[in-house]
């Protein structure tokens, strides 16, 4: 007799391979056009339910801490959360994804540069389970970032099922992404617009309907399935007084300045956990530890923070001093607008030290939290000062696109998202005002993205650049051609020997710990080189270049770079200092044909 667990399974698995058979068999009737059309909508599904997970958990222990404290009047207890939501991240990480995840936007980007649009398997759940327990239980972080990696899996491995070509991967990589931020805030176009500034920015015009079927899918579920307090969103018409102008000017500078402010300050607490030689228990403890002081002090750091948010979109910022160690000031004006500042400028510490200690999440719920006190921050201000009576909701509101604007440098995703989400365009003016000011001023600043920044500097994606994309995917250590060296005090008689007796045309030269110093370059020396009565007379270190040297885990792009700016056709890979070998352009080049005849056959 079967248990009703194994009839369940049984029975699931059956309407899977029922699923797989009748699509197969579209895949065979329709064209690529409409069996494409048919995975857009699967695909928004998938990611849309993924979201519908995430929300609905974060949002239930949001409601157990407010009880347990109601019942109990423990304002210690959404401190407990965090800490043991961040160990029991570490323990999943460690203990069922084989001690490794991949976090942030910038993996989707790898993805698509340097592997063919292939994600693994485990980013379909790993991201999930992961972020739900870090977010879900107050850490200072967001759920968009893993719902987008979750959403570009689900359209990766579906397209790798049906075999579907390298651009139609990327395509439904990019539906998968569309359809997760659709679904979070139930704001379709910007879902559209944040895969293209983002994911898709050298995209066809083709690819559009797609990328709006995937995330109208993705809007249509969420808004069915999750309820209005869930998600972020504000039903007042706001309008734009054009009076107020210069105090949105005024705003999208501050919120430019404080995107690179957050994005640095982020980074640095990372960095410093990562470089902790200590065991990823010990990290997860302390950076949750401080994490949790934090969340004492300020509770709305607790989670998403977006309950913080509408209630400030309220003017209700006495409301968010209830339960914490300062609540006699909420009578106070300038004290609620001291302790909105004071939150504002730590957000980035917790969510540095949520992400650092080894939670998951992202950072853009954390960049409308901020954006939304910085607006919440300025309208107050100017209203104690006593020289107007700002709209505090429209600045609350305006203030979340222009950090986000200046953090994820995407100026479209962030003004579509706000008029979405306060269900009208009213405030459209403004939100141009402060998204291109706020973007300008990061960009400045700040060359990349806080996502991608740690990839992007390293020359490692380029999505925007369709010859960086191709060149990214070629692995140097692949190219290193043996080369014989010489020590800088041998003969030059030497190096006719390697010239007349081998077919390299560089001769590596190192000192005597056998580390490189530069190079002698056939082309430099063959006017002399065989003339035996003058070689005599010659040193290496005469004609010694000292051209820098690159390592295998430099980019293709770079090293080309280096040979363009010493006017050479080869550059040195060393490891360590040792001469490893070198790497000709002729070489480079053809491997760039070979990928780029590949992508035109894919």
């Amino acid at each position: 007799m079967k248990t009703t667990k194994q009839r369940w399974k049984h029975t699931f698995l059956k309407i899977l391979r029922n699923v797989e058979g009748i699509l197969y068999l579209l895949k065979n009737v329709l064209s690529e056009r409409q069996f494409i059309y048919v995975c857009c909508v699967l695909v928004g599904i998938s990611s849309s339910l993924a979201v519908i997970f995430l929300k609905s958990f974060a949002h239930f222990v949001y409601e157990l801490t407010t009880k347990i404290d109601a019942i109990y009047h423990l304002p210690f207890s959404n401190s407990i959360f965090p800490v043991i939501g961040i160990l029991l991240t570490v323990w999943v990480v460690q203990k069922i994804l084989n001690g490794k995840i991949e976090k942030g936007a910038g993996q989707i980007l790898i993805a698509v540069a340097k592997k063919s649009g292939i994600m693994p398997k485990k980013q379909m759940y790993a991201q999930i389970i992961t972020s739900s327990l870090t977010v879900g239980m107050g850490g200072s972080a967001g759920l968009e970032s893993p719902i987008t990696i979750t959403g570009a899996a689900f359209g990766s491995n579906f397209a790798q099922e049906y075999r579907l070509s390298y651009k139609n991967r990327t395509l439904l990589l990019a539906c998968g992404v569309a359809a997760g931020i659709a679904a979070a805030f139930n704001a379709p176009i910007a879902g559209v617009l944040f895969a293209i500034e983002v994911v898709l920015a050298d995209m066809s015009v083709s690819a559009f309907i797609p990328l709006m079927i995937s995330s109208a899918t993705g809007a249509i579920v969420s808004a069915i399935t999750l309820k209005d307090n869930i998600l972020l969103s504000f039903k007042q018409q706001l309008s734009f007084d054009y009076t107020n102008t210069h105090y949105y000017i005024l705003l999208g500078i501050l919120a430019g300045f404080f995107a690179v402010y957050h994005a640095r300050t982020f980074r640095k607490v990372e960095d410093i956990l990562a470089k902790k030689a200590w065991s990823p228990y010990k990290k997860a403890l302390l950076g949750a530890s401080i994490l949790a002081v934090m969340i004492f002090i300020f509770p709305p750091l607790f989670g998403e923070g977006y309950e913080s948010i509408k209630l400030l979109a309220e003017d209700k910022g006495s409301y968010v001093l209830e339960n914490t160690i300062v609540s006699r000031f909420s009578d106070n004006a300038w004290g609620v607008w001291s302790f909105v500042l004071l939150t504002f400028f730590v957000k980035c510490i917790a969510t540095g030290l949520t992400l650092g200690s080894g939670g998951n999440g992202g950072n853009f719920a954390p960049s409308l939290f901020v954006g939304s006190y910085l607006g919440y921050g300025v309208a107050k201000f100017i209203e104690l000062l006593g020289l107007k009576n700002l709209p505090i909701e429209n600045f609350t509101i305006v203030g979340m696109a222009g950090v986000l604007s200046g953090l994820f440098h995407a100026p479209l995703t962030a003004i579509f998202l706000i008029a979405e989400i306060t269900g009208g365009y009213g405030l459209m003016v403004p939100l141009l005002i402060v998204s291109s000011l706020s973007f300008s001023i990061s960009k400045r600043y700040d060359k990349y993205s806080m996502d991608i920044y740690h990839i992007a500097d390293k020359g490692i994606v380029f999505t925007s650049d369709k010859d960086q994309n191709i060149l990214s995917k070629i692995e140097m250590q692949h190219l290193v051609v043996s080369v014989n060296t010489l020590h800088y005090n041998q003969s030059f008689m030497d190096v006719q020997e390697i010239f007349k007796n081998n077919t390299q045309t560089v001769i590596p030269i190192v000192n005597d710990e056998n580390q490189y110093v530069g190079v002698i370059d056939y082309q430099k020396v063959k006017n002399i080189l065989f003339d035996n009565f003058e070689i005599k007379y010659q040193k290496i270190t005469n004609y010694l270049e000292q051209i820098p040297s690159i390592t295998t885990k430099s980019s293709a792009s770079y090293a080309l770079r280096v040979m363009e700016q010493h006017e050479k056709d080869f550059v040195i890979i060393t490891q360590q200092q040792k001469v490893e070998g070198i790497v000709y352009k002729k070489k480079i080049m053809k491997k760039y044909r070979e990928n780029l005849i590949n992508l035109r056959i894919e």
